[in-house]
């Protein structure tokens, strides 16, 4: 019977250390949980400024071309009519 007594209270603790050890687990999950949504808020909003910045860049490249640098005067003169095209797309568009 002590035996079956000792196994009972063992049996007992240890299911009281799973309880414990799940509880913990559980409120770490959480803060873990939180903590990625707080990353993924963060690493959205530094792609979003990365996106104006590479957008910012690309406009002064053309600024600085038109400027007079005869370095990407090619490039520029390609990109200027590459968004004239697309200019008449859009105006074709709308007259359609």
């Amino acid at each position: 019977m002590s035996n079956t007594l000792e196994a009972i209270h063992l049996l007992e603790l240890k299911l009281k250390d799973v309880l414990t050890r799940y509880e913990f687990l559980k409120k770490e999950n959480e803060v873990l949980l939180q903590q990625n949504g707080e990353l993924q808020y963060l690493l959205n909003e530094k792609e979003q400024q990365l996106e104006t910045q590479e957008k910012k860049f690309e406009v002064l490249k053309v600024a600085k071309t038109i400027e007079g640098s005869n370095k990407d005067s090619r490039n520029t003169k390609l990109k200027i009519n590459a968004l004239i095209r697309e200019i008449d797309k859009c105006i074709t568009l709308l007259n359609a």
